[in-house]
């Protein structure tokens, strides 16, 4: 790019990066951020505290204001790698919630990321062009609706109202970080994903053939030792144990789960799976990771690495990442053959006959998901307006003593559980699709963004976004659990930056030389 357009839009290349082969250039530099960024947190916090945060929240601006394109890729890193550092040091822990607290370290780089890259933005406002301003107003218009219905829930019960912010915000703030980052300079996050995608695929191997050595390895047996200390005082063994019938004994036990947990499936004779964790501890946030990378591994064109990912899906046993891998492969075949414009009509009219199939079965059969649902349908219609985040849900003080046999029978529950939209549209009311409707909104923009193009990169982002919407009808954890929406709009982000940045650069062109003409972005 000619050195004559301003420095904010021109690529930053670390010294140290240029002694290294073309592949390792971005690849090296990111990888090694990334691992000091939260590798020590657990460490300086078992020392203090307050010193871990001070220290992690000098790193997360220095990240921002030293090499800023390495910001998306650090978020995304953190996102999977945080806990396996926490298990990693779990010895060294006295009680669950310390872990607990430990486990929020990524949040806080994230959030700290967010929060520079953003008051950069707001001083430097009218370097930015019309179409990211735009976009960026529209969610701060999003976050501030969130954040009065935060205020209302707050001071009614205040951990669950800072629980469910957390989970509402994190999604956009990593698609705001992504957006203006990319938006201001090329980043080239391709070579860094690729290698993140075959690292995660690894480690769900390792854990499956090898599942001794990785619980040992990884000081998995006082992790998730931990983890049911904490579940036997909360009652959530409990409350499972009564839901299900299943009384665990081991560790195995507990990973033990019927294949996509439904009984829609047990007439064919499918016996019990161990379900795979990976590095993040938690198989549903690493089934959704696992699909991400699978497609995003297929969308830049390496297919073995992608078919690799596929059987992990099955171990993971995760009904949602299932679902997105299958319509968004069926998206872009469909474009392929159909165009863009027909595939989109086809794909939206598929996923609201899926739902309303989905919800019909799921009464029939007493779906935990779709009664916590219709309670939250049941909430919203009763209070339009919404009660406040906290209110409701998982983390409600009555969901462990929900009745599942009574609500199986009745179709419903009094509150909303089980299901993110449910909980949403209970406690935010009408409010609610204020960050739902943003979410499709940026899915169709980058969907439009592949309508042009046929990057397939740009249709996963796009329809990826609306697929995971469709599963926060039946899951909690679709639109709550980072490595699910949280990802998918951190794609989105870079994919809708990029096209801006390419754009503004080439109306500069324009301006500066007009015998080059208007010159859409690729």
């Amino acid at each position: 790019m000619s050195a004559r357009f301003s420095p904010q839009y021109q690529t930053l290349q670390p010294g140290i990066s240029e002694q290294l082969p073309e592949p390792l250039r971005e690849l090296v530099p990111t990888l090694c951020i990334a691992i000091a960024t939260i590798a020590f947190a657990p460490v300086l916090h078992v020392a203090n505290p307050i010193l871990a945060i001070a220290v992690e929240t000098l790193i997360g601006v220095a990240i921002v204001v030293a090499a800023p394109t390495h910001a998306p890729a650090v978020a995304i890193f953190v996102l999977f790698f945080q806990n396996l550092f926490v298990s990693l040091l779990s010895p060294l822990v006295s009680v669950p919630s310390d872990l607990d607290f430990m486990k929020g370290y990524n949040f806080l780089v994230c959030s700290v990321m967010w929060l520079a890259t953003f008051a950069l933005y707001v001083l430097g406002r009218r370097n930015q062009s019309a179409d990211a301003n735009r976009i960026m107003g529209w969610g701060i218009f999003t976050l501030a609706v969130v954040g009065l219905y935060f205020a209302i829930g707050f001071v009614q019960n205040g951990q669950a109202a800072s629980v469910y912010l957390r989970n509402i915000v994190l999604p956009l703030f990593l698609f705001q970080l992504s957006l203006l980052t990319a938006a201001t300079y090329q980043v080239r996050a391709t070579p860094f994903l690729v290698t993140l995608g075959i690292v995660l695929i690894l480690c769900g191997y390792i854990e499956f053939a090898f599942r001794d050595f990785w619980l040992a390895v990884t000081n998995g047996y006082t992790f998730w030792g931990f983890d049911e200390l904490k579940a036997t005082h909360s009652g959530t063994w409990e409350a499972e144990m009564r839901a299900t019938g299943n009384v665990p004994v081991t560790l195995k036990d507990r990973f033990s789960f019927d294949f996509l947990n439904t009984p829609l499936l047990e007439g064919f004779g499918l016996s019990k799976i161990l379900r795979i964790h990976g590095p993040n501890m938690s198989a549903i946030s690493f089934g959704y990771g696992i699909a991400f990378f699978g497609l995003f591994l297929a969308s830049v064109g390496r297919p073995l690495f992608a078919l690799a990912a596929l059987p992990l899906l099955i171990l993971c046993s995760v009904k949602g990442a299932l679902i997105t891998v299958i319509f968004v492969v069926a998206a872009w075949i469909s474009t392929r053959l159909l165009g863009a414009v027909v595939t989109l009509g086809l794909g939206l009219v598929g996923l609201m006959v899926f739902a309303i199939v989905a919800i019909h079965v799921g009464l029939q059969i007493g779906d935990y998901h779709v009664i916590g649902l219709m309670g939250g349908w049941h909430g919203f219609l009763e209070k339009p307006l919404g009660r406040g985040l906290g209110i409701g849900g998982n983390l409600s003080e009555g969901y462990f003593s929900i009745d599942w046999s009574a609500a199986q029978q009745a179709g419903t529950i009094d509150g909303a559980v089980e299901s993110a939209v449910g909980v949403l549209i209970y406690q935010m009311g009408i409010a609610a699709f204020v960050p739902l409707g943003f979410y499709f909104a940026m899915a169709l923009k980058a969907w439009r963004l592949y309508a042009s193009s046929g990057n397939l990169t740009q249709g996963l982002a796009g329809f990826g976004v609306m697929v995971v919407l469709l599963n926060g009808l039946f899951q909690e954890e679709a639109l709550f659990a980072p490595p699910a929406l949280g990802l998918l709009l951190a794609l989105t982000g870079l994919v809708i930056g990029s096209q801006i940045r390419m754009q503004t650069i080439a109306d500069r062109e324009a301006e500066l030389d007009p015998s080059i003409g208007y010159r859409p972005a690729a």
